[in-house]
């Protein structure tokens, strides 16, 4: 899978950038790369939670939805922000990265009123 994304605004720590690139990685289902179209060097692992975090099923905000303009009937795709720790990988749960698979837009929101970690263990790896 390659994507264009665009932002609905800057990602903390990736400079004034909102356009990306979201790339499978390859050999590693449910692990993408999304990089900074004007600066390669600019990039993150994102990870398909459901493939490596059990119970993971965040309320995602509705003002999140509705900057997406996703139809009735789509879901946003949902991606965790994947960090080394320790020498072991970590997700972000707090702070999901939402897609809409039809427009490319995308946006990284803050979930208030939950109780999800900044650094969450990987539960499982390359299971359904």
């Amino acid at each position: 899978m390659r994507a264009a994304l665009k932002f609905v605004d800057t990602l903390p720590g990736l400079g004034p950038n909102r356009d990306f690139v979201l790339e499978s990685v390859t050999g590693a289902e449910g692990l993408y790369r999304l990089t900074a179209e004007r600066d390669a060097d600019e990039r993150l692992y994102l990870v398909d939670p459901s493939r490596c975090v059990d119970g993971y099923h965040p309320a995602i905000p509705e003002a999140a939805l509705a900057h997406l303009a996703l139809g009735p009937d789509e879901d946003p795709l949902v991606l965790v922000v994947v960090n080394p720790a320790d020498g072991k990988p970590v997700v972000n749960l707090l702070a999901p990265i939402l897609v809409n698979p039809s427009n490319g837009a995308a946006e990284q929101v803050i979930l208030e009123g939950d109780d999800w970690p900044l650094r969450a263990a990987l539960s499982r790896v390359g299971r359904n």
